[in-house]
């Protein structure tokens, strides 16, 4: 209910912030939700909230880019009144009062008026306007439910954008439902959640909702009633989606490889600590054949080093084959891998030893924190559960059945967990309850932590 209250306080921001930074705004959110538990804690983060909004907002009015039209708009003609907004100029302290004074009370409103309601149903949270090139999805074309209609879910009509009617609600629906019982993991769950679109959508829960984001953010959290299943989603794009069966087109590999290069393929910062201890900061498991070279070279960087803390803290996944690629680094014989997004293959063990490698025998701390995420999380489960490393942090964001992307039209598309690999190591896994660390402390002190461990087991040695 929370998260609902704040989605709804975004919208006190214009359209252009929301789309820029409603997702992140929302995802920072919840880190700090799940962290900061209990009433004081609680009370904090809304006071801080509040505060922001009462800053932020009146701020964000304050700067209006000018919307120029054709080059007649930039000149004045003669006789003619005109206004001009001058961009970049700051508001006066009075209408930053002004303003802040109207979103308190604003606040004030929605607080009381949604605490009340606190079994309102159909708000739902905002969703990216940009879906990502790379995810833990592979995409597929969705079945069609129906005839596609000539025009795009959005109605594009010479660059003017309409609201969605009742036709296009109706055949996302259709098409979500029909993916649900045809792919998701847990067919039970599978039938209540197409039941629970359909019930909500019969009582006229989605009506209301013209913006193709908050639909498909409303949706999302319909099935997330019935399975809180933080890799099911359903998913809008302002931008026209590619019509590639994978959604993987060449330009947006070209995108991914440019980011790569440039990022050093996310191998943030790699050192030797004091006491020769190895540090790498990683901050993805990114595509191996783009990156094997860059993943090699780090690994080997390491050799000389007698104790090794690879940070984790804000990676957020990526490629299970990248991780099986890291993860051979720490054993001397081929060692089984779970991974839950796909039944166990070649792929799910460890290419061990490694030729020239020195590090299958040394200590070996990973560092967590509550953003890391899913291919993270598998690499810190498998060596947590086969006991090659120690965790070090917070426990992790609990995100685990990833499974395939699938297209429903230009604009919208859904992500369904379609494998249940057998876990030999435990009953369940890190879905929705994340990876539990060995030594639990806070993120910021994971670093200073593993070091003063690595170095107590370096003199017992």
């Amino acid at each position: 209910m929370s998260e609902k209250i704040y989605a709804w306080l975004l919208r006190l921001y214009p359209s252009h912030f929301r789309e820029a930074y409603g997702n992140e705004a929302l995802q920072l959110f919840r880190d700090r939700a799940r962290d900061e538990t209990g009433f004081f804690p609680s009370l904090r983060l809304w006071l801080d909230l509040l505060a922001d909004l009462a800053i932020s907002v009146p701020r964000e009015y304050g700067y209006v880019q000018p919307a120029l039209i054709g080059s007649s708009a930039q000149h004045r003609l003669d006789g003619v009144p005109a206004f001009y907004v001058l961009e970049g100029d700051s508001p006066r302290p009075a209408a930053l009062l002004f303003g802040g004074v109207l979103s308190l009370l604003a606040l004030s409103t929605f607080w009381i008026l949604l605490g009340r309601a606190g079994s309102y149903a159909g708000i739902g949270v905002m969703a990216s306007g940009q879906l990502q090139s790379k995810s833990g999805f592979s995409r597929q074309p969705a079945p069609q439910a129906g005839p596609q209609d000539a025009v795009s879910v959005t109605n594009r009509v010479d660059g003017q954008v309409f609201k969605l009617d009742a036709a296009e609600r109706q055949r996302v629906i259709d098409t979500a439902v029909a993916i649900l019982k045809k792919y998701y993991i847990e067919r039970d769950d599978a039938q209540k959640m197409a039941d629970a679109l359909l019930a909500h959508q019969k009582s006229g829960d989605d009506d209301a909702v013209t913006d193709g984001a908050a639909f498909a953010a409303l949706l999302t959290g319909q099935m997330r009633d019935v399975s809180p299943d933080r890799h099911l989603t359903l998913d809008y794009s302002q931008a026209p989606l590619p019509q590639h069966p994978t959604g993987q087109t060449p330009e947006g590999l070209a995108r991914y490889r440019e980011a790569m290069n440039q990022q050093n393929c996310t191998f943030e910062k790699i050192k030797i600590l004091p006491h020769n201890i190895g540090y790498l900061k990683l901050n993805s498991f990114p595509d191996v054949s783009l990156c094997q070279p860059t993943a090699a070279a780090a690994m080997a960087s390491l050799n000389g080093a007698d104790a090794i803390i690879l940070d984790l803290r804000d990676n957020r996944g990526g490629e299970p084959s990248m991780v099986a690629l890291i993860a051979a680094y720490f054993f001397d014989h081929p060692e089984y891998l779970y991974n839950p997004r796909e039944n166990t293959t070649e792929q799910s063990w460890t290419h061990s030893p490694v030729p020239g490698n020195r590090l299958a025998d040394k200590p070996v701390y990973l560092l967590t924190s509550a953003r890391t995420y899913s291919g993270a999380e598998q690499f810190s489960y498998d060596l947590k559960m086969l006991k090659r490393a120690t965790l070090v942090g917070e426990t992790t964001g609990g995100g685990a059945h990833s499974g395939v992307w699938h297209r429903i039209d230009d604009h919208f598309g859904m992500g369904i967990p379609e494998t249940k690999a057998i876990n030999p190591f435990a009953k369940t896994d890190w879905a929705e309850v994340g990876v539990e660390p060995d030594v639990k402390v806070k993120a910021a002190d994971a670093l200073v932590t593993a070091e003063k461990l690595a170095q107590g087991k370096l003199q017992k040695k």
